[in-house]
């Protein structure tokens, strides 16, 4: 069984982590010394090592997780060499495989993105370019995307910026169930549970857009499409769209890759 090495561990690798092993992976698990007291952390409860130095994880590692800020390349670059081949699965949102290749010579790059779902094996998990031991070893921490070019993985990487954005909607509405008087522990379980059935009769019907699922349900004369006249009035999706834009701008930029 392969060896995986994480350089980097912050809040998103160590749900890496705890979904792997959540899957059944057995295999060794290397940490590096920054963030010393979680990395000690998932030592102790999931059967990780904590090595002494960055390159000592790449040396002892057959697969790398790259776990660092973007701001933050440059300086793990200059501490590690990776060996020819050897797999670099990154995480750091923005940086190009280009900038990769260049950072880490002669090492087979991957981009990745997951989101805090992982440690519980519900995660999106978005890879770029195709990779087939990449797809097996991350596949288990969730629903595999698999995309081949940078553009696309760089849109995927807004779609992830909204599933944090999403916490904040629901929030909303639940406080305002509870500004109405329902307990906060029935509003959060009634928001929650109706964006479920959203999104299992969206996943069980994939001929209809989501457009069309929502019509369905906000026909005239009901509730449902009360409601909806007065969102269309004082439409948010503006607002989400130029969040959005601001995101890949971002990306594009950091990452060097041409617009869309």
């Amino acid at each position: 069984m392969h060896s995986l090495g994480i350089l980097g561990v912050g809040e998103l690798t160590e749900k890496v982590v705890v979904g792997l092993r959540r899957s059944g992976f057995e295999g060794a698990l290397y940490l590096s010394p920054r963030n010393a007291q979680r990395a000690e952390v998932l030592a102790v409860e999931q059967g990780c090592e904590v090595l002494s130095s960055n390159q000592a994880v790449v040396d002892q590692a057959d697969l790398v997780i790259l776990g660092v800020r973007p701001e933050s390349l440059a300086q793990l670059a200059g501490e590690v060499r990776l060996r020819p081949g050897q797999r670099l699965i990154s995480l750091a949102a923005g940086v190009s495989l280009e900038l990769l290749g260049t950072a880490f010579p002669g090492a087979h790059c991957v981009r990745v993105m997951l989101s805090y779902a992982a440690q519980y094996n519900q995660s999106t998990v978005v890879v770029c370019p195709a990779d087939a031991l990449t797809e097996q070893w991350l596949g288990p921490l969730g629903n595999l995307v698999v995309v081949q070019d940078e553009p696309a993985f760089e849109l995927a990487t807004v779609a992830a910026c909204m599933n944090g954005w999403f916490y904040f909607l629901l929030h909303d509405l639940q406080q305002w169930l509870t500004d109405k008087g329902l307990p906060a522990a029935e509003a959060r379980a009634l928001v929650l549970g109706n964006l479920q059935d959203c999104v299992t009769s969206a996943q069980q019907q994939p001929e209809y857009t989501l457009k069309a699922l929502g019509q369905a349900i906000a026909t005239p004369g009901t509730f449902t499409a009360d409601g909806l006249a007065v969102l269309m009035h004082q439409p948010v999706s503006a607002n989400w769209g130029a969040a959005c834009e601001v995101v890949l701008d971002a990306l594009l930029t950091r990452s060097g890759l041409p617009g869309r």
